[in-house]
């Protein structure tokens, strides 16, 4: 495992050189969902120091077994309102806000524990009815909208392009999203800090740099095929 994650770094420190961007300002978030407490713990040690969850109940029995850890944990998956409570006790970022209502229950939950929760803000690029996120037209509203709370603070934007099996293809929806990012900053909402794109998985994370990437979400290159 070590091996591959010094590969990972070397391939983001190489994609970032090729477009003149400083390596260190592209992390690398590993994501650990349905890898055992364990091997997670491995990677950490191996040099990870972001930890990427989906699901709410498997990341508090994970966070809990490896709280001794220096780490960020990062929920990067669908969140039901229900649950933000949860996502905001365990996590540090919360990749996947996708309107206001969500938002404002994020909000209401951080308050009670006298937190600010940062957040992303989820852009559905490739307009994919099968996938969460908010359509690009109405991302600037809801930013707008979500800078009024006061526990919550947008710090940039995420997306689940479609999937290709050829990185090219793929440039359009994250070059969208840069752009997009670029059109908020513009706007000087007052509170909202557009500094991170959250794009970028396996297959194409060395694109997603091309193209602005802050955070890319890595598994399969770190711990191999999924059962």
């Amino acid at each position: 495992m070590k091996a591959n994650i010094e590969e990972i770094q070397r391939r983001i420190q190489n994609a970032a050189e090729s477009c003149d961007r400083r390596p260190e300002t592209i992390r690398l978030v590993a994501v650990s969902k349905t890898i055992a407490a364990d091997r997670v713990r491995a990677a950490v040690e191996a040099g990870v120091h972001i930890l990427g969850e989906n699901y709410i109940q498997e990341a508090r029995d994970k966070i809990e077994a490896l709280s001794d850890l220096d780490v960020e944990w990062h929920f990067i998956g669908h969140l039901q309102r229900n649950k933000a409570k949860y996502a905001v006790d365990l996590f540090d970022l919360i990749h996947s806000v996708d309107s206001i209502r969500l938002a404002r229950e994020i909000d209401k939950q951080a308050a009670k524990r006298g937190k600010q929760q940062n957040i992303l803000i989820q852009v559905n690029t490739g307009k994919e009815a099968t996938k969460s996120g908010i359509d690009e037209e109405d991302a600037l509203a809801l930013v707008r909208d979500t800078a009024r709370l006061e526990h919550v603070a947008v710090k940039g934007l995420m997306t689940l392009p479609p999937y290709f099996y050829a990185p090219e293809k793929v440039r359009p929806y994250f070059r969208a999203l840069r752009q997009l990012r670029d059109r908020i900053h513009e706007a000087q909402i007052p509170g909202i800090a557009m500094e991170a794109l959250s794009m970028g998985m396996t297959g194409d994370f060395e694109t997603a740099i091309a193209e602005g990437a802050t955070l890319v979400r890595i598994g399969t290159a770190i711990y191999g095929e999924r059962a």
